[in-house]
């Protein structure tokens, strides 16, 4: 059944919790777009999202209803859920950093309100679908593996993983508060379908990045340093900066996490990670080189300590999802970024003139 004939036959909302977030409003605005109506759940508490809500509610009008709660609201998450046809959980406290500071907001957040939501479906509604947004995280800081420094980037020495990457079968092994309260949450997610028959469905994601991104130093990276770059302003760096991650554009996570709710039923009770692959795996030098080659000019950086929980390398191993989810290719990181940091000079409205793919060259461009 295609997105259309399936808003058409159940007029019911789907539910994306964090949906004015970055992932959550491309999410939204995929659904919204094949005719389903949409029902944001967000507390609004990450600067700049309300533009993201805003720029949904004018492209689709009625098709996206918004609910101004935090998902600790127990009794309106129920209420919320129980209404739902589908639910894509994104809402979540989602720095390492911030999780340091208050760990019982991140219990509270991503532990509590992932139950709430889970029990709200088992007693009224066990037949909806629940897509939970998880995080490579939980496989923790893969200490026990080999690399070796090449070409400004670390490589596993383990062959295996250097050609695949991070597979599922990985043992869990969750690091720092944020690492726990989402490692718990997604075991959660899939212990419901295992002890109650829920429809659920985990993604582990890598770093995904892209437009309506608001990134910040403790989350986002690839848009903070694109803003910070854009902007003239040095880039802090933290630990050597060799560390690689498999990056992936949000035009094909929403594919995933949509393929996900369209397979529900022989997906079910499964973990999926989800990234760029070996294909787009880059270290953070190879990224701000990049970005210095698009925007014309060096970027100016500095060195910090090591953050808690910080892995030297994760690239997902995504044969799986690409297998059950039936991905097609994904974007090319060059492609991605490029059109990201045109995206971002526009929305800040920065007159930078900016290379890579997609770029205007022609005469007086700016």
């Amino acid at each position: 059944m295609t997105g259309q004939e399936n808003a058409a036959a159940d007029p019911r909302p789907i539910l994306v919790t964090g949906g004015a977030g970055f992932i959550g409003s491309n999410l939204a605005d995929r659904l919204a777009g094949e005719g389903h109506r949409v029902l944001v759940y967000d507390a609004l508490s990450r600067a700049g999202v309300d533009t993201n809500l805003a720029w949904l509610q004018q492209r689709h009008g009625d098709r996206i209803d918004f609910l101004h709660a935090d998902i600790r609201d127990e009794a309106r998450l129920a209420d919320a859920a129980a209404g739902a046809k589908a639910v894509f959980h994104l809402a979540a406290q989602v720095a390492v950093t911030t999780s340091m500071v208050d760990p019982r907001d991140d219990f509270a957040i991503n532990i509590a309100g992932t139950l709430h939501l889970l029990d709200a479906i088992r007693t009224r509604s066990p037949e909806t679908p629940v897509i939970f947004a998880s995080t490579n995280k939980v496989y923790g800081d893969l200490i026990d593996l080999d690399f070796v420094l090449e070409d400004d980037a670390y490589r596993p020495v383990d062959a295996e993983v250097c050609a695949h990457g991070i597979g599922e079968a990985r043992p869990l092994d969750f690091h720092t508060p944020y690492g726990c309260s989402k490692g718990a949450a997604d075991q959660y997610v899939l212990d419901y379908a295992r002890s109650f028959g829920l429809k659920t469905a985990v993604l582990r994601m890598s770093c995904i990045y892209g437009q309506r991104q608001m990134g910040t130093e403790d989350q986002g990276w690839v848009a903070h340093f694109l803003i910070r770059a854009l902007e003239g302003k040095p880039i802090t760096l933290y630990g050597d900066g060799h560390q690689v991650r498999d990056i992936l554009d949000v035009s094909d996570a929403v594919d995933a996490y949509v393929a996900a709710w369209r397979n529900i039923d022989t997906v079910a009770g499964q973990a999926f990670n989800l990234g760029g692959g070996p294909d787009n795996a880059i270290s953070l030098r190879q990224l701000l080189a990049y970005i210095g080659e698009v925007l014309g000019r060096d970027v100016d950086l500095s060195f910090s300590d090591w953050r808690a929980g910080d892995q030297r390398y994760f690239v997902a191993d995504t044969r799986k999802a690409q297998e059950a989810l039936g991905l097609g290719k994904r974007v090319d990181w060059h492609d991605g970024v490029a059109r990201l940091a045109r995206w971002l000079a526009e929305a800040r409205g920065i007159n930078a003139p900016i290379g890579g793919p997609g770029a205007d060259t022609s005469a007086g461009a700016a």
